[in-house]
């Protein structure tokens, strides 16, 4: 299985344009959102091309290859206009080395971890930095970034597992910033 993750869209119809663009190019067989994905949030200023109607309509769309898990943006309002599922916390999937446990990261992170075991990878967005590491427990922890507001000078990415590698990626561009092998 190959998957496009990706995070915090926070109502960005322009990137949300190319984050699809980029799953179709990828040719994935799901994509994962890791929340926030229409509303921008009271700390944030508003992302390029700020129209959460054009947001909801391209992922409703799409919404059989999605999976989807709740942000701290993200409320019941939202769901009654998405034809998919994202008010679950997290996502469990398993793959070959273990198993990817799928969620925003307000509620688990590296702070606050599920309970993983080696070869398990936390995936997470909400802090807008892409990045990963090992955690004590033998899991791997990995952030997508932010698709349309990204912090600390990191581009606009999205995060493709394939194979027991993660690659990160540069959405304006599609090159490559960085990889992990599991």
């Amino acid at each position: 299985m190959k998957y496009v993750i990706a995070s915090d869209i926070h109502g960005s119809a322009f990137w949300c344009e190319k984050l699809l663009a980029a799953f179709e190019t990828e040719n994935a067989d799901k994509l994962i959102l890791l929340g926030d994905l229409l509303y921008h949030g009271p700390r944030n200023d508003f992302p390029d091309e700020y129209a959460p109607k054009k947001v909801f309509a391209m992922l409703n769309a799409a919404k059989e290859k999605l999976l989807c898990v709740r942000g701290n943006c993200d409320s019941e309002v939202d769901q009654m206009v998405l034809e998919f599922p994202i008010m679950a916390d997290y996502a469990l999937l398993a793959y070959d080395g273990g198993k990817l446990f799928a969620t925003h990261g307000h509620l688990y992170n590296t702070d606050m971890p599920p309970l993983l075991q080696t070869g398990d990878i936390l995936l997470n967005g909400h802090f807008h930095t892409p990045c990963h590491q090992a955690l004590q427990n033998g899991a791997i922890y990995a952030n997508c970034g932010s698709v349309a507001l990204p912090k600390d000078g990191t581009p606009h990415s999205y995060l493709v597992f394939e194979d027991g590698k993660l690659t990160w990626k540069d959405l304006a561009t599609g090159k490559i910033f960085d990889e992990y092998k599991i």
